[in-house]
């Protein structure tokens, strides 16, 4: 198939083409204005054509400013006022952003216009009740091919291979209709231009990323999907009653590969289709599937490139240095986090595949989380670890974000993040990748309560952990005054180490101590002596009691 099937005496639809940088594709305003405007961006003001190339996106915090990459595309969330607008564009255009958006409906100034064509930065503004979540999602979605890098695109029908934006607009212009791809579970994969002709609901579905759950449950009820799923033509449905965002009828066709359903697509529109535009329909649905499998092999190539590359980076290798530069975080102090999903409070996931996907979801959403608060930084996922690379902005940040990634899972998806300590050269960056693995590993034994860990807060119970691997790989066995009282309280069924545990752990204190394990002060003072006639042990000696705390820790992980 070499390119769209465009009927007789239609028009082809005409293609904006982008700036192309070293061999791939660059990330410009214009494309994000073709595939996101109308129905999302609106430019206020400023030269979309001449903007910076984007770098990535970046959310506006006034309490807390990150250090902005050139290029960047700034969500303004919260700013409004001509004058507060104004402020910031001045500030963005000294750090040499690219873009700001700030919710609509944005004053008509003529300050701001200026102030945008001083400082470079173009002004959008994002259509009321869009989310701000939805677009943070839909902008790194049009990043993530440019920062991965790659050959030049191969191109299908004409448009770069796995680009749904462009395919969509395509397939609106060849039907006079806007246009939607969708997977399986109705979540929107990309749209087309035009869909301020459409009803309320296509509105609400492009805004929320996500068909409305009223709407799926209605054509789910009534069979539609059903019988588009069989169908091999497309598919007309009519406005349906008791839907009343739901005004014009839709023609969808499925997107298959061979038996798999990959998703559908969605025009909407009052007029019928000729026999030839049919026809076409039925087409370009082959010509989809390609394109969704091209994008789905394209998505799990960028993840084998970005783990490959973060795992040369926290190896600490020779291609480390290397390795950084790609993914955009060489040349500053960084932090390593690892993070993992806590097994022991979640239920039992039946399946390996099930169990996979659930790692890559997770680290998805980590990601993204991220990405939100930190200008730069890299992720991947390495085995079933998840791994970000992240610039030091402060000395409690990392640990900050990612306490609240794990409060905004919460028990849905419990995790555990360690932190490592900061690297600032390649030669540190190692070192930093142990440490958050290290404390990773004494939040998963359980030694503490807490889901996220700097290594300095968990030093003590790390080297105990690892005390305990030493123990076992020379097959050491505890032995002394310890050993002894734990052999008499099997023997006798008596509780000499509760009470010496429970002494040590009140520092002496015989009446705290007694009402810890519930019993008389007296009756405790009588287990002492025991304690040290049976283990042989002087608890006036500091060394003594020293060790004798650290063979209890030791022996709560398990006798080495």
């Amino acid at each position: 198939m070499t390119g769209l099937p465009f009927p007789e005496g239609s028009d082809r639809p005409s293609t904006r083409l982008h700036p192309v940088r070293s061999g791939r594709i660059s990330t410009n305003l214009v494309r994000i204005l073709d595939d996101l405007g109308a129905t999302m961006l609106r430019l206020v003001c400023g030269d979309a054509e001449g903007a910076r190339e984007i770098s990535g996106v970046v959310i506006h915090d006034p309490l807390d400013a990150p250090v902005l990459p050139a290029g960047a595309l700034v969500l303004g969330i919260g700013v409004h006022g001509p004058g507060e607008i104004g402020r910031l564009l001045d500030d963005l255009g000294g750090l040499d952003a690219a873009v700001l958006v700030v919710r609509a409906p944005v004053p008509a100034d003529r300050t701001l216009i200026e102030t945008a064509r001083r400082t470079g930065v173009v002004l959008l503004e994002l259509t009321r009740g869009a989310s701000w979540t939805q677009l943070a999602t839909w902008l790194r979605t049009l990043l993530a091919a440019d920062r991965t890098g790659g050959p030049e695109p191969e191109t299908l029908g004409g448009i770069p291979s796995g680009d749904l934006f462009a395919l969509a607009n395509a397939i609106a212009a060849l039907l006079d209709a806007p246009v939607t791809i969708e997977d399986r579970d109705s979540r929107v994969l990309a749209f087309s231009g035009g869909q301020d002709a459409a009803d309320r609901s296509r509105t609400e579905t492009i805004l929320g990323r996500q068909v409305p759950e009223l709407y799926s449950e209605t054509l789910e009820a009534k069979g539609i999907f059903r019988e588009l799923y069989r169908s091999e033509s497309p598919v007309r449905i009519e406005p349906l009653p008791g839907l009343d965002g739901f005004t014009m009828p839709r023609i969808a066709q499925t997107v298959r590969a061979g038996d798999e359903v990959l998703g559908t697509i969605w025009a909407a529109t009052d007029a019928p289709l000729t026999p030839e535009r049919i026809h076409a329909f039925e087409e370009v649905g082959k010509l989809a599937a390609v394109h969704l499998l091209r994008q789905r092999a394209g998505s799990d190539v960028a993840r084998r490139m970005r783990a490959d590359l973060l795992s040369r980076a926290v190896d600490g290798g020779p291609h480390a240095a290397d390795a950084l530069r790609e993914l955009g975080v060489a040349d500053r102090p960084v932090t390593v986090l690892a993070m993992i999903q806590d097994r022991g409070r979640v239920d039992g996931i039946d399946t390996a595949a099930r169990r996979a996907s659930e790692h890559e979801r997770l680290a998805d959403a980590f990601a993204m989380h991220l990405n939100a608060v930190y200008p730069m930084v890299a992720t991947a996922l390495l085995g079933e670890t998840g791994y970000a690379i992240v610039p030091v902005l402060g000395a409690d940040r990392a640990a900050e974000a990612a306490r609240d990634f794990v409060t905004r899972v919460g028990d849905r998806a419990p995790v555990l993040i360690g932190i490592g300590t900061v690297a600032a050269d390649v030669a540190d960056l190692r070192r930093s990748r142990d440490d958050a693995d290290r404390a990773l590993r004494v939040l998963r034994s359980g030694t503490v309560s807490r889901r996220v860990a700097d290594i300095s807060d968990v030093q003590t119970e790390a080297l105990l952990l690892e005390l305990h691997d030493l123990m076992a790989l020379r097959r050491d066995r505890l032995s002394g005054p310890i050993a002894r009282l734990r052999d008499y309280d099997a023997a006798q069924g008596s509780c000499l180490l509760a009470t010496l545990r429970a002494w040590l752990d009140a520092f002496g204190d015989v009446n705290a101590a007694a009402a810890a394990v519930y019993i008389h002060p007296n009756t405790f003072r009588y287990r002492l002596r025991r304690i040290g006639e049976v283990g042989g042990i002087d608890l006036s000696d500091p060394d003594a009691r020293f060790g004798a705390l650290l063979q209890l820790k030791l022996m709560a992980l398990g006798d080495g």
